[in-house]
């Protein structure tokens, strides 16, 4: 038996007590360990040694999850809204030669073949990928680009942030409710692991449950009645499903009273969203994080909280910033795969600008690679200006643009895509009047139909191509700035 969960767990919760729900099915402790020791002992007949997963939501990914850790297997999740290039390039690159799924793979993984235990198949590696020492789960995160790549995370790293999460937030035996993929490393850590040792219950529906479709689809209402059925004490949300939750407050909808803390990261969230949300009854607190720091690095927490900044760093990690750069140290990924030489690196540079004030709040501005940079040499950060845009209930998407420029600009998509143009010439100057001259946006375009995945505009989580958009729209975002040529030469 190797290093797992269940040696952090507490051994004085009652026999028959929940930990695990879904649907109809309740586990206790017990009933956990034994499963998931099972399912330990049959990939090792099996042979298993690198094992991919592919589920929905559920106590069997939470089972697999666990399996893997207890036979000290090297497990990779692959999310379901992955395209099946990228689920390839995750098998391939990272050497699988086991998939657990709860779907036919035959549509996605032609090679794949049954073993005759339910839902495990078998695969030949195409190679041998070489791994860090200790690597216990390897996480694809979507980038920027078509190829994920694979970050090496040990089983002590793991659970070293889990344990730290519960002591600062607090709450004592929580019920959680997951509403993210549990293939994403946030939802995995922060909404099982977590609430697990703080002797807490999680709540696991499907993602057809809770509202969620591919990478971005959400239904609110299934969301809502999601939240209303199980009372939950704790949830994490992107901005997004924050941002939805808070318009269906001020239409009338009441968060539930047994709701004490909700976990917005995933994005920069606008301070008046937190605020609105918070008056809505929803105690919404922002962290930050990256994969290569097993996800979440800082979080505002009840006592601990300031307005514009993603909190104080948690415990067992030192954060800095060298040249505005946000630097991790402690808990630093082992390596991505097979990439040598990012191995043992000891400190994650996380590519983002940021600051410390000096009470210790990080705050993010945005990426590097992202600043713009005027032609009068102002600096800003585009995610800042689209956080803004993006806080109330007028915009569903904007980007904004201006490196080199006199001026920013913003492509646009509505929310309600019918919407009256002086409604949505009204909001841009309620956000103006927020922001300093340098970042208001003084054109945009009203795009035609919203960015996606398909027209490889947005990343798999949703994040702009920003490059691509602006290749694609170079006519349009020529054109905002001709006019403002010929209105400042009247």
């Amino acid at each position: 038996m190797h290093t797992s969960l269940f040696d952090h767990l507490r051994d004085s919760r009652a026999g028959t007590e929940t930990v695990l729900e879904s649907g109809p099915s309740k586990l206790s402790l017990s009933d956990l360990r034994s499963r998931s020791e099972s399912l330990a002992s049959d990939l090792d007949l099996l042979g298993a040694k690198r094992v991919a997963l592919y589920a929905d939501n559920g106590i069997d990914f939470i089972v697999t999850d666990l399996a893997c850790q207890i036979g000290n297997l090297t497990l990779i999740p692959l999310p379901l809204f992955f395209s099946p290039e990228q689920i390839q390039h995750a098998i391939d690159s990272s050497s699988v030669d086991t998939i657990v799924a709860d779907r036919d793979l035959a549509t996605v993984i032609a090679s794949a073949e049954p073993t005759g235990v339910d839902n495990i198949y078998r695969l030949e590696p195409r190679q041998t990928a070489a791994l860090p020492a200790g690597t216990q789960k390897i996480t694809f995160t979507s980038g920027t680009t078509g190829t994920p790549k694979g970050v090496c995370l040990s089983a002590e790293q793991q659970l070293t942030l889990a344990a730290s999460l519960a002591s600062v937030i607090g709450l004592d035996k929580p019920k959680h409710l997951c509403v993210l993929p549990l293939s994403t490393l946030l939802e995995n850590l922060a909404g099982v692991y977590a609430p697990l040792m703080a002797g807490g219950t999680v709540v696991v529906p499907t993602l057809a449950d809770v509202g969620l479709t591919g990478s971005s689809g959400l239904d609110i209402r299934q969301l809502l009645a999601c939240i209303e059925h199980h009372q939950p004490n704790s949830l994490i949300l992107v901005p997004e499903m924050l941002n939805a939750l808070t318009e269906a407050a001020a239409a009338g909808w009441q968060a539930p009273q047994s709701l004490q803390f909700v976990a917005v990261g995933g994005g920069k969230v606008a301070p008046d969203l937190l605020r609105r949300a918070c008056d809505a009854g929803i105690p919404a607190y922002e962290g930050y994080g990256l994969s290569e720091c097993a996800s979440v690095v800082c979080l505002n927490v009840p006592g601990a909280k300031r307005s514009g900044s993603v909190g104080m760093p948690l415990p067992h990690v030192n954060v800095a910033t060298e040249n505005h750069q946000i630097v991790v140290r402690g808990n630093a990924f082992l390596g991505y795969v097979d990439q040598p030489d990012t191995w043992g690196a000891g400190e994650v540079q996380t590519g983002d600008i940021g600051r410390i004030d000096e009470d210790g709040f990080v705050y993010v501005d945005g990426r590097l690679k992202h600043q713009l940079i005027t032609s009068f040499g102002r600096n800003l950060s585009p995610e800042w200006v689209e956080s803004e845009l993006l806080a109330g209930p007028m915009l569903y998407q904007a980007v904004v643009i201006g490196d080199d420029r006199p001026f920013c600009v913003a492509l646009v998509f509505p929310r309600d895509p019918s919407c009256d143009p002086s409604d949505l010439y009204d909001w841009i100057q309620a956000v103006n009047r927020r922001l300093p001259d340098y970042a208001r946006i003084r054109e945009w375009y009203r795009l035609p139909h919203a960015l996606s995945n398909d027209d490889q505009l947005l990343t798999e989580n949703g994040r702009p191509k920003r490059t691509n958009i602006e290749s694609t729209y170079q006519h349009v975002i020529d054109a905002m700035y001709d006019i403002q040529k010929e209105v400042s030469a009247l």
